[in-house]
């Protein structure tokens, strides 16, 4: 028994982009921006099917149209091949500059709805104390979009619930969540920083690898002379934490306290240590705001939020906006009273005047929405440029090599999958925030997942918020469809808890050794994997098939495998099955496997895409219809008469 895996299907014919339709739908670039709108989805069909089908049997049919039909079995879910590119086909550079957001339906997009369903149901039981254990926050707004096109937008629960005392307040005078609630996003405030420094890189007025004692000479005291501008943003200087004693708790106002942040001695020395700190991005700060003179609020607003038309993002919140701020915490320490609406929840960012290089910043989903989809168009957005493309590349360039599991770009922490779920990859950029918020951007597949919470309300007691932001980012994952190398059918398994999902042949009868090839895209996450099994004697005893297992994260290409298997004569026949299963801390965006065949030495036994066979579901689903076949995908029912002797070269590996 031998077995081999081809190299990652990288270059895959067919399924081209629709950029050229997203440019001619998108209105002109000198028109006033708009928000990218999507009513909050509710309760469909699609989404009431259950994601994990009892025992079935599905069979492909033929068409008329396409030589494929509708399978029979669990429930197929929307007709799949779209406009999305897929998942399985990742993409190297930037969107069109040209892209701008519009809003559709999932089915329109290309999407699965039913992840999507299912994460909008997941949302208003987390906001809901009724659910106990699963209650995680008061509120909610959600954003999701995907190749230029927003598929979900969402809001649940209560922007203000508790009063003063921390207690319920009656339900007519609480605030619900809304689509335009506004958030404080707490850390993710330090991407704006990180975007105004490679603002600074951009125009020559900062060296990435230059000290920061160089542009501010008060920051070379206590030992830090040799910390650079990259080990700020990468978080590798060796600084402390967090200020201590806190700012809130140094007298003098804000000079005095940005004294105090000059003042800070390192505990390792540059480069050695990876600490994620609150002074690094302060520090930034103050380098940015003497080489420029002008306050770091001010440098936010001219460079990033008035020119892509962020409306809605600001440090210190006007009044006008209170009814729609997401209330946080009733403050002891120091007391500051509440609950705070409009007043940074971080008291460090707060004695800095609530304008901090770690936070202080409050926005909304759809100004988010904007900044994303810039970053994913190279810097621009409706013909706004706030950074060039070699700095957006500096981003989601992993600095950290040295330090696993902690990659991070200028500001940006990069593959980290304990919240980026389904979404995560080598290139994937993000950041969250301790008042329950996360941004999720994917260069890969071009999408991005926004999660706002007020997970602080009414105290910081409350549970983590990472099993939503997974959520949100694995729900858009799963509801992008992979496109097989070859077109064709393919079957998709969804994780869930650990419960493996199997896909069986029938039993199959030959003489001699067997070949069997298919392609899998995998995504398993922590735990788990797809493996290939076989079973010889009509029972449930099935021994894997070496060298087929697959298992990982961040796994965006398709393997082809192929594999040579002995089949001795046997009464009850050979069967085969594909057994996928995760679990752990985290779960993957799931398994695919399409253009399955199984041949003797003188025909095809087994062919997914050939007219009548059968293929046992238990936790698996077909897609609603086929991928068009690419041309010369190797064996079809238009090739090869299924059952007949293969052609010389038919039966091959597929080349990408």
């Amino acid at each position: 028994m031998c077995a081999y895996v081809t190299a990652p299907a990288s270059a895959l014919a067919g399924c081209a982009t629709l950029a050229a339709l997203a440019a001619l739908l998108a209105p002109p670039q000198g028109a006033a921006p708009t928000r990218p709108a999507l009513p909050a989805p509710g309760p469909s069909a699609a989404a009431s099917a259950a994601a994990v089908a009892p025992p079935v049997t599905t069979t492909a049919a033929t068409s008329s149209s396409a030589g494929r039909g509708p399978a029979t079995g669990p429930s197929p879910g929307p007709q799949i091949p779209g406009s999305s590119r897929g998942f399985g086909r990742p993409y190297e550079g930037f969107a069109p500059a040209g892209t701008v957001l519009h809003r559709t339906s999932p089915g329109r997009a290309g999407l699965d709805p039913r992840p999507l369903d299912a994460f909008a149901r997941q949302l208003a039981e987390w906001t809901d104390p009724a659910h106990g254990a699963g209650y995680l926050f008061p509120g909610a707004t959600a954003l999701l979009a995907h190749e230029g096109t927003v598929v979900a937008r969402l809001a649940r629960g209560d922007a203000l619930r508790y009063g003063p005392d921390g207690r319920e307040l009656p339900p007519a005078e609480r605030v619900p969540a809304r689509t335009d609630t506004v958030y404080d996003l707490a850390s993710l405030s330090k991407l704006f920083t990180s975007l105004v420094a490679a603002q600074q890189i951009d125009a020559g007025r900062l060296r990435l690898d230059a000290p920061a004692a160089r542009y501010l000479p008060g920051f070379a005291a206590a030992g830090k002379a040799r910390i650079t501008i990259r080990q700020l943003l990468t978080h590798t200087s060796g600084l402390p934490a967090d200020p201590r004693p806190p700012l809130w708790q140094i007298s003098g106002g804000r000079e005095a306290r940005a004294r105090a942040v000059l003042r800070a001695a390192p505990l390792n020395a540059p480069g050695t240590h990876y600490r994620y700190s609150d002074l690094n991005m302060l520090s930034t700060q103050l380098v940015l705001e003497k080489v420029t003179g002008k306050r770091l609020d001010t440098l936010v607003r001219e460079g990033i939020t008035e020119p892509l038309g962020m409306t809605d993002t600001a440090y210190n919140p006007p009044h006008s906006w209170w009814p729609r701020i997401a209330a946080t915490s009733n403050q002891r320490l120091p007391d500051r009273g509440g609950p705070l609406r409009g007043s940074v929840h971080d008291a460090n960012a707060w004695a800095m005047g609530g304008v901090a290089g770690h936070a202080g910043v409050f926005s909304t989903v759809d100004d988010l929405a904007l900044l994303a989809q810039a970053l994913l168009n190279g810097g621009t957005y409706r013909g706004h440029r706030i950074l060039s493309r070699h700095a957006v590349t500096l981003l989601e360039r992993d600095y950290n090599r040295r330090f696993p599991g902690h990659d991070h770009g200028l500001g940006f922490e990069l593959n980290q999958p304990w919240y980026m779920g389904g979404l995560t990859a080598p290139r994937t950029l993000g950041h969250t925030g301790f008042t329950g918020t996360s941004l999720v951007i994917d260069p890969a597949s071009r999408s991005f997942a926004i999660l706002l919470t007020n997970r602080v309300h009414p105290d910081d007691a409350t549970p983590s918020t990472n099993p939503a932001r997974r959520a949100a980012a694995t729900a858009l994952a799963r509801a992008i469809p992979a496109r097989p190398p070859g077109g064709g059918r393919s079957w998709y398994a969804e994780p869930k808890g650990g419960a493996a999902g199997t896909l069986t042949t029938p039993a199959l009868h030959a003489d001699g050794p067997l070949t069997v090839s298919y392609d899998a895209l995998v995504d398993s996450g922590a735990e788990g994997g797809l493996v290939l099994e076989r079973s010889t004697d009509g029972s449930d005893t099935w021994r894997a098939v070496a060298g087929t297992r697959s298992s990982g994260h961040g796994e965006r290409a398709w393997q082809h495998v192929r594999v040579r298997v002995d089949a001795a004569p046997s009464r009850a026949g050979l069967r085969l099955r594909w057994r996928f299963s995760a679990a752990g801390p985290w779960e993957g965006r799931g398994a695919d496997v399409a253009g399955v065949r199984v041949t003797d030495a003188t025909r095809v036994l087994f062919a997914s895409d050939c007219p009548h066979t059968p293929l046992t579901a238990h936790g698996w689903r077909p897609l609603a219809r086929p991928w068009p076949l690419a041309p010369g995908a190797g064996t079809t029912p238009d090739a090869v008469r299924c059952g007949a002797t293969p052609r010389a070269g038919r039966i091959r590996t597929q080349k990408p």
